[in-house]
């Protein structure tokens, strides 16, 4: 069976310099990479989220109750400035996802937290994006997702810290 790649790959066949294995996996992998960021979108849309929205508040959700974090943690974590997660932080707040809350210590400190909608909200857009992604895999059996998790990892780990993978 024929994909869109295969007929990338005929189309330039003789007529640039490439590796028809290194193209197609490449491709590949940038198409699946496109159709798993629409697939994430429509499910942050079912549950009215902007994707910002949705990183931060799965920021906060994978500290643990009580999903609190420091806004300047958020910025480092989310590569934001402080300008911009103050932003986040209001837009979240204004609908009720976060809310901010001093420090018992000391009153100038503020940290930021999931409400109970927040956290129901990210639940629900987690449980969409599982299951748009887990569509997106289905094709493959138990074993061939292990192989391919396998060497993903070994191309990554290759990609972040160059000559580390033998």
């Amino acid at each position: 069976m024929e994909d869109s790649v295969d007929r990338h790959i005929a189309r330039w066949r003789n007529k640039a310099p490439f590796d028809e294995r290194v193209e197609g996996i490449v491709t590949r992998i940038q198409l699946l990479t496109r159709h798993v960021k629409q697939a994430k979108s429509r499910a942050l849309a079912e549950v009215e989220l902007q994707e910002f929205e949705f990183e931060t508040l799965h920021r906060l959700a994978s500290r643990g109750e009580p999903w609190r974090a420091a806004p300047s943690e958020l910025a480092a974590e989310l590569v934001v400035s402080p300008a911009g997660i103050t932003g986040r932080i209001d837009t979240l707040e204004k609908s009720g996802l976060v809310r901010r809350v001093r420090a018992d210590g000391d009153r100038r400190r503020v940290g930021v937290e999931l409400t109970a909608s927040g956290h129901a909200r990210w639940l629900e857009a987690m449980r969409l994006c599982d299951t748009a992604e887990s569509t997106l895999v289905g094709p493959l059996a138990p074993a061939e997702r292990d192989t391919l998790n396998a060497l993903l990892k070994r191309m990554l780990l290759e990609a972040e810290d160059p000559g580390t993978t033998d």
